[in-house]
């Protein structure tokens, strides 16, 4: 049987919500790419109008504009490995699948097998907040990846020396995905959680916390991140646009946290934020 392959152009916002409606429809891998991601599905399980049927629920909201073409599966590899280049980010951090060799000059090396999530370091986003990460001291911190997709923060985390890290993820195969590639980095201790910002309420406090998501759950979710975050404890936030950087950093101050910098990539932004001594 030969796949099908789905490329679509969406906003980053919603990618995420996408990828799962297409999950739903038997798509099973999916690679990021600079304007959106591409989903492979097996040619029989292929519909086109199933999948009309999802964009047109979301037409209000957003504009996806796709296209499909024919993979021979014995080219399934090839394909793969073509949409899946190895990344070298802040000069010092390896981002691969494990079909790559590991690189020789790398000080952090990570391999992703994405699967059905999110956060292969492809997207702006992902670099952006590694870039933040590794300006950083983990060594020995409580580290919470929150909308945690492969769980590459997390195991950068690790990578850095955190010794506790919780990740959470709404989804429940992106929860199994986080786990199978932190167990693959040598990382079995992160805590994946499946839920969201409840998850963590009443947690032991954070020394930093990781959130890439997008602005409207950062905005409604930055008072339970502020809850479990320790004096002086760091911030990092990602998924919205330079235009958004005033309404998070306007939030920001609400609840305490001071600004202290920002990385901007192709109109995406990375912000770090620290909180006060008590």
């Amino acid at each position: 049987m030969d796949f099908i392959e789905v490329t679509l152009k969406v906003d980053a916002e919603y990618a995420d919500i996408l990828t799962a409606e297409l999950g739903e429809l038997g798509f099973d891998a999916f690679v990021e790419t600079e304007d959106g991601f591409s989903a492979y599905i097996d040619e029989d399980k292929f519909s086109e109008e199933d999948l009309k049927e999802v964009f047109h629920r979301y037409a209000a909201l957003v504009q996806v504009e796709y296209t499909t073409q024919k993979i021979e599966r014995q080219n399934w590899n090839e394909e793969w490995e073509r949409n899946f280049e190895p990344l070298f980010i802040g000069e010092q951090v390896s981002v691969r699948a494990s079909f790559h060799e590991k690189p020789a000059n790398a000080k952090y090396d990570i391999v992703i097998n994405p699967k059905m999530s999110f956060g292969t370091g492809h997207h702006e986003t992902t670099t952006l907040m590694i870039e933040n990460q590794l300006t950083l001291s983990h060594q020995g911190k409580r580290v919470l990846d929150m909308g945690c997709g492969t769980g590459i923060l997390a195991i950068m985390a690790g990578e850095l020396g955190a010794s506790e890290i919780v990740a959470v993820e709404i989804e429940d195969w992106t929860v199994e995905n986080a786990r199978e590639n932190a167990e693959l980095n040598g990382y079995e201790n992160i805590d994946v959680r499946l839920g969201g910002a409840e998850t963590i309420e009443g947690d032991k406090a954070y020394d930093i916390i990781l959130a890439n998501i997008n602005r409207n759950v950062l905005l409604e979710d930055m008072p339970a991140y502020k809850a479990v975050l320790a004096p002086q404890g760091w911030l990092l936030l990602s998924g919205f646009y330079t235009e958004d950087l005033p309404i998070i950093q306007e939030r920001a101050t609400e609840l305490g946290l001071n600004y202290i910098s920002h990385r901007v990539k192709n109109n995406w932004v990375s912000a770090i934020f620290r909180a006060s001594e008590s």
